[in-house]
């Protein structure tokens, strides 16, 4: 299981998101028609063939039912999930700037979305955090309607955390078909302008059809920790840190780097104890065969190693793990210390647990209130800088071969 950096070095430099494609494109690419050229019609009768229900839209009083019938230990975990997840995003800036100086008014007004459709998973895991991860920062963004879709029967742990998050409305719909109708707009499904969040390879195969059409936050792929641990980490620890990340699917990747061979011995065998009882051991086991646990030669190389990887969630299980942050370059979201855990950040620490995945954390970052905001820049230029910029301008669109750019320009010269 112990691997060397030359054995992953390729793997690490090559990710990128590969969905299997088989007859899913087709599929997809068929759901998408027929619900922008039927609407509600096509969307029930695809429902009904795929999850063997028709789509409804389920009242916030059944939300909040859901929620009232939490016990009063989840209540105070969702309730406390909320407070943390809106605390930490209204500290992030979101204001524009209007500013008159000698050459006239310069600005960026930032407006949020009008709309936004939010997809949550509900498989056999039922991703009842996501809601809570997207809709809150939404809401904090000043987002106008905030549109939930959930395969049905939607989980009632889904039903409170919209509740609790404050979500707009609801639809019991899942796959390529809910997709669709976000980004087309049905008779009873409204059309929103961003689709965010997880999904099986219809899902993410539908988001990358939809794009341009409406916007996406990402093509979201299989989950990903990369943990880089030295001589003071817990071997228990690690292994539970590996395990939580290998038990999402058998896709998902969990590597741990070390330049201590005893350490990664210890980590070998503790997996195997904590896999002895683990209900979704199968799964972890064919993840951890996707995985490994690498021995570098020395922190530097550690460090070269995940920038390469970009993973989604950078752990440094480290006795000092601040004196290396400066030196991350490419990572979804960084867990400083071997107690700031990973799974943490899946549910209550307060960033969204969305981040980039496959390597598009070299050019992403993790969900952000940017991702629902708009910035229009404002040009309001006084006569006396048009004077000064416009002949510049004309050179400049002659250069191009652009020439009623330039004429557009000379006129305001002759005024």
């Amino acid at each position: 299981m112990i691997k060397s950096p030359e054995q992953v070095r390729e793997h690490f430099k090559n990710r990128r998101l590969t969905v299997e494609y088989g007859d899913a494109l087709e599929t997809v690419r068929r759901i998408l028609h027929q619900v922008e050229r039927e609407g509600d019609a096509a969307l029930h009768r695809i429902s009904q063939e795929i999850d063997g229900y028709p789509v409804e839209e389920i009242p916030k009083r059944v939300w909040r039912e859901a929620y009232e019938a939490l016990d009063a230990g989840l209540r105070d975990a969702l309730e406390t999930a909320k407070e943390r997840i809106e605390a930490f995003y209204r500290r992030e800036p979101m204001g524009g700037f209007l500013e008159a100086g000698p050459d006239g008014v310069l600005g960026q007004l930032v407006r949020p979305l009008d709309r936004v459709g939010i997809y949550v998973p509900g498989g056999s895991a039922p991703l009842l955090s996501t809601v809570l991860m997207t809709a809150v920062p939404a809401k904090v963004a000043g987002v106008g309607e905030v549109v939930l879709a959930s395969p049905p029967k939607v989980h009632t742990g889904i039903l409170a955390a919209a509740w609790v998050a404050g979500a707009d409305r609801l639809f019991a719909m899942g796959g390529a078909q809910a997709i669709a109708a976000l980004a087309y707009g049905t008779e009873t499904v409204p059309r929103v302008d961003k689709i965010m969040g997880p999904g099986n390879r219809y899902v993410v195969l539908a988001k990358r059809e939809v794009y341009g059409l409406v916007g996406v936050e990402g093509l979201p792929g299989p989950t990903e920790t990369l943990i880089i641990a030295d001589a003071s980490a817990d071997p228990k620890l690690l292994a539970a840190d590996i395990l939580a990340q290998a038990e999402h699917g058998p896709d998902s990747e969990a590597w741990l780097l070390s330049a201590y061979r005893e350490l990664l011995e210890r980590v070998a065998e503790e997996l195997e104890r904590q896999l002895s009882d683990l209900p979704r051991a199968p799964i972890a086991r064919e993840a951890l065969a996707r995985s490994g646990l690498v021995l570098v030669r020395d922190m530097e190389e550690a460090l070269e190693l995940a920038n390469l990887y970009a993973p989604e969630h950078l752990c440094l299980s480290l006795h000092d793990p601040m004196a290396v942050l400066g030196q991350v370059r490419n990572a979804g979201g960084v867990f400083l210390g071997e107690h700031s855990c990973e799974a943490l950040g899946d549910y209550i620490a307060g960033p969204s647990h969305v981040m980039p995945t496959s390597g598009t954390a070299r050019f992403g970052g993790g969900l952000a209130l940017r991702d629902f905001l708009k910035v229009i820049p404002v040009v309001g230029l006084s006569q006396k800088a048009v004077q000064h910029l416009a002949a510049l301008g004309a050179r400049m669109a002659r250069e191009e071969g652009l020439e009623a750019h330039a004429r557009a320009l000379d006129r305001r010269l002759e005024g």
